[in-house]
């Protein structure tokens, strides 16, 4: 029998679809907080790409069959640098299948997550993000600090601690943000949390205003340390505050209780 040949610019067969990547947030820790979307979406995946953050509870509990990848940053050490992950994405979408990006609290607050869809989008690669329960309100909440009270605070201001290394100039208006009512809540500060003090006093903002920091918020060897911001740098160093933790700065921190 004549074999068949293909005519010019014929494909032998369907041209291979590209996978699809969710980028999900598990929430500030443990799995009673993972949203059932989540959960769905992780347990059909292919390859999971996972932070340090969503803790060993729900990293445990990922699906056997899937490819599991750590790209976290622990105590300042980057298992993968963020071009790199991004870059690993795509190859991974572009070889087929379900791909979850994995990500402690929400992907879009401070979680790099807008970065990534960006680069998902220059590829042409199907992307949909699944909300997860923020880690600046749920953290401050499991030990009874509302970030909006009635009586104290009528607003709340999520900052970051921790800037792009390479910006010459900070992001973030110190002045407006010592002279703003209601909370503030900063990510990721505790490294810079002495100067982050200093800012806001420097600002405008009394010296004697609360502040609490809450480490490894929903975990067993969760902690806070309350003070005001003329002593935190003092107090920090002295109890050996360390990440990952939630920064709460405003009268609201006085209705916390032990």
């Amino acid at each position: 029998m004549a074999e068949a040949k293909l005519a010019l610019g014929e494909s032998a067969g369907p041209a291979k679809k590209s996978g699809k990547v969710y980028l999900v947030g598990s929430g500030p820790g443990g799995l009673g907080l993972l949203t059932f979307r989540a959960r769905e979406v992780i347990d059909s995946a292919d390859v999971i790409m996972y932070d340090q953050l969503p803790g060993d509870e729900i990293i445990a509990s990922l699906p056997e069959r899937a490819e599991k990848i750590d790209v976290g940053k622990y105590g300042g050490h980057h298992t993968m640098k963020q071009e790199d992950i991004e870059k690993l994405l795509v190859e991974k979408a572009q070889a087929g299948g379900i791909i979850v990006r994995l990500k402690g609290g929400d992907p879009f607050l401070f979680g790099r997550g807008g970065e990534e869809m960006e680069v998902l989008r220059e590829h042409n690669i199907p992307c949909e993000a699944i909300p997860g329960v923020t880690s600046g309100i749920a953290v401050p909440e499991c030990v009874g600090i509302p970030v909006t009270h009635r009586d104290f605070a009528s607003q709340v201001t999520f900052v970051t601690g921790h800037e792009n290394p390479e910006k010459e100039v900070s992001s973030i208006d110190w002045k407006w943000l010592a002279g703003s009512p209601g909370t503030i809540v900063i990510y990721m500060g505790v490294k810079n949390l002495g100067r982050i003090a200093e800012l806001l006093i420097e600002n405008g903002r009394d010296p004697q205003t609360k502040i609490a920091v809450i480490e490894r918020g929903f975990r067993p060897d969760q902690r806070v340390t309350c003070a005001t911001l003329a002593d935190i740098g003092e107090v920090g160093a002295r109890v050996g505050l360390k990440p990952p933790a939630i920064i709460v700065i405003g009268e609201v921190v006085g209705l916390y209780k032990e």
